[in-house]
């Protein structure tokens, strides 16, 4: 099975498509920063603002379940994927070729 160049997908996905597809509706904002309820854990609150965003640095941090990372992080947590199985998810969702590696630059030497 190929890779992924994951570091591509993150280039090519933002976090705030990752949020608009999780249906994310902030608290509050201020800049690129952006508050409100966690999406991973479900927060029932929609006042809550545990839930934090930084949008030029496409990365999250929930101040309760204490979850964080990057866009492909938070789309796998709330859905329970792989990276691997995130970073197609996402593409076909988002209607981007998913930038698969050739098996040569994965580790594979064809005569070894």
């Amino acid at each position: 099975m190929p890779g992924i160049n994951l570091r591509q997908v993150r280039r090519e996905i933002t976090i705030q498509q990752v949020l608009d597809l999780l249906g994310f509706v902030p608290t509050t904002c201020r800049g690129p920063r952006l508050r409100g309820p966690c999406p991973i854990h479900g927060d029932c609150h929609v006042q809550s603002r545990v839930f934090s965003v930084h949008l030029g640095c496409h990365r999250y941090r929930c101040f309760r379940c204490h979850s964080a990372g990057t866009q492909l992080d938070l789309w796998a947590a709330v859905h329970n994927l792989s990276i691997f199985a995130t970073a197609e998810d996402l593409c076909h969702r988002l209607g981007i070729p998913v930038p698969y590696l050739p098996l040569t630059s994965i580790g594979h030497h064809p005569g070894r």
